[in-house]
């Protein structure tokens, strides 16, 4: 069986906790709930990207 885990070589976002799937897709998810008006105003508590720097783009679109 071969190990396909992947190293991640940029720094953890702080307040996300990031998943990487078997296939290599970017997951996360909010360590903290967002605030009420925060999820109103369209803040999303999970997001999912191809490549880290969209991730990274993606979090920041959704109240890094």
């Amino acid at each position: 069986m071969k190990d396909t885990r992947r190293t991640l070589t940029e720094p953890a976002i702080p307040g996300w906790r990031l998943i990487i799937s078997d296939t290599g897709r970017f997951w996360a998810i909010r360590n903290r709930a967002f605030p009420r008006t925060a999820l109103r105003a369209g803040a999303e508590p999970t997001v999912d990207a191809d490549t880290f720097e969209a991730f990274v783009g993606s979090a920041e679109v959704s109240g890094l």
